[in-house]
């Protein structure tokens, strides 16, 4: 019976273990949840304010005169 008892003992430990995850898992994903939608908030600000500089580097290339003449990159 000596095995028997060294297994109850393992299973209640892990038991309670298992039991402390499950009550705070869901706070857990809770919080990672808010930051999940707060990133998503940031990224489709990021990228609101990436469209608008493209439509403004776009305006003003296609004012711009294109040049034949290549810069010259001096050679050192």
């Amino acid at each position: 019976m000596e095995i028997f008892g060294g297994f109850m003992v393992m299973l209640s430990i892990l038991g309670f273990f298992l039991t402390v995850l499950w009550f705070i898992l869901p706070f857990v994903i809770f919080g990672i949840k808010g930051k999940v939608d707060r990133m998503c908030c940031l990224l489709e600000d990021m990228d609101k304010r990436l469209k608008a500089l493209e439509q403004m580097i776009g305006r003003k290339e296609s004012v711009l005169p294109e040049s034949s003449e290549q810069p010259e990159v001096p050679l050192s």
